[in-house]
């Protein structure tokens, strides 16, 4: 029989899926570093008696990642390594029964909005007071602010509603609390993100504010950039491309998920738009911004998607050029509209087809990095890795876009500072440059 743990308990969170999850253990953290408890993010040593796993069940894969680190966890409370071992966010939420019968060593689950119930198990108190105070992960130059929770689309196939509820906006004030609080620390670079950021503001103000929330957030000292995520296309406020191309603070970058362009797919997708007003709205885009980087993600495989539709997709992609582009593969989703669909696309030809796109978008991203060689960037350096200082210009995010890498023998650069970097080479995602 194990012995009663007679030091303090040490707290290891381990975090899957995307940047809203991120924020979210940054917030956890953050509650727990005030109630001096001892606190680490996916700690390598090893060393804690409390695991709380903050898990992702947006996807497939998402879902397997999150089971078989939850399982891992199980495993070492079984050996003794850990004490406790606690599951909350998204798959939590979503399929509580489930886990609790079939991983039942996890002592407790909670869901996306239980917090306080989480906090209290793990013997800390909620502090209301502590708005904008995190322990971030990220680079100390950088940091994601989650400017609202939930959302209100009826997209079929996404399953993020049932997770994370109604869209419920934070108010302005507290973000300009909060991004104070992030400069103050030396954070450069705020990643605006939300299931929805074009429909900030509508629920507590009773219209679209996110031009005005950029404005807000740019007036903070210390901030030299904001990045726009997740910006829903049906209804996008006209007003933020003013502020994109007015405003030198807010990236000439947005990122707008448009899934995909078949007429007959948006509408089973419950999208609220069409090929030619997509069209238009990129159209307009690049008219108001013209130096603007659109990033978007597209779904192939979707129910009923036939060749034809994909191929409508694919002469798109090759038409439109897009900066930045990523690809999921249909997952069929409980509890979604469109699970009552016949998930018809066998999964060999889904996985074809998102190759097929992501060839395509490897020689245009290559065509328009061509481009960029000769010119100068301004640069913000986020690490070290080998010969190299990596880093990033206005128009890429980190982990998922294109990266600027600079010799590192005869250079030196202070990672969390900018430089101007002229380009000399170009791959198919990554530019080469000196600093001038």
């Amino acid at each position: 029989m194990r012995t009663k743990q007679l030091k303090k308990n040490k707290i290891n969170v381990i975090t899957l899926g995307c940047s809203k999850n991120v924020y979210d253990s940054e917030v956890l953290m953050g509650q727990l570093a005030a109630n001096e408890i001892d606190v680490e993010h996916e700690s390598k040593k090893d060393d804690a008696n409390i695991v709380v796993v903050n898990t992702c069940g947006f996807i497939d894969n998402a879902k397997e990642e999150s089971i078989n680190t939850i399982l891992e966890q199980a495993r070492k409370k079984e050996k003794g390594a850990i004490d406790k071992l606690y599951v909350t966010g998204c798959l939590s939420e979503r399929y509580k029964p489930d886990l609790e019968k079939d991983i039942s060593n996890v002592d407790q689950y909670f869901g996306t909005t239980d917090l306080p119930k989480l906090l209290k198990v793990l013997g800390a108190d909620y502090k209301h007071e502590l708005i904008g105070e995190r322990l971030t992960t990220t680079p100390n130059h950088y940091a994601y602010l989650k400017i609202s929770e939930g959302c209100d689309r009826p997209c079929s196939f996404c399953a993020i509603p049932l997770m994370r509820g109604k869209h419920k906006s934070t108010p302005i004030e507290q973000l300009v609390i909060e991004a104070k609080s992030l400069a103050k620390d030396g954070v450069k670079e705020l990643i605006l993100i939300a299931q929805d950021l074009t429909f900030y503001g509508l629920d507590i103000y009773k219209k679209r504010r996110l031009a005005d929330l950029l404005i807000a957030l740019s007036d903070v000292n210390g901030i030299e950039w904001i990045r726009i995520h997740y910006a829903f296309p049906t209804g996008f406020p006209q007003d933020v491309l003013d502020v994109i191309r007015d405003n030198k603070k807010v990236c000439n970058y947005i990122d707008i998920p448009l899934q995909h362009i078949n007429d007959d797919i948006l509408t089973s997708m419950k999208r609220g738009t069409s090929h030619q007003k997509t069209d238009l709205l990129l159209k307009n885009f690049r008219a108001k911004v013209p130096n603007m980087t659109i990033r978007t993600t597209l779904i192939v495989g979707y129910p009923g998607e036939t060749e034809a539709n994909f191929q409508e997709l694919k002469k798109w992609v090759q038409d439109t050029k897009f900066d930045r582009l990523g690809v999921f593969t249909y997952s069929h989703e409980e509890n979604t509209t469109a699970f009552d669909l016949v998930d018809d696309v066998p999964e060999e030809l889904k996985k074809a087809r998102a190759e097929a796109i992501m060839d395509l978008q490897s020689q245009i991203s290559y065509n328009l990095n061509l481009q960029k060689v000769g010119k100068t960037f301004k640069v913000l350096f986020d690490r070290k890795e080998g010969d190299y200082f990596i880093g990033r210009t206005e128009f890429d995010s980190p982990d998922v876009d294109n990266e600027v890498l600079v010799k590192a023998n005869n250079t030196y650069i202070r990672l969390g500072d900018f430089a101007n970097i002229k380009i000399e080479k170009a791959d198919h995602f990554d530019l080469y440059g000196v600093v001038v």
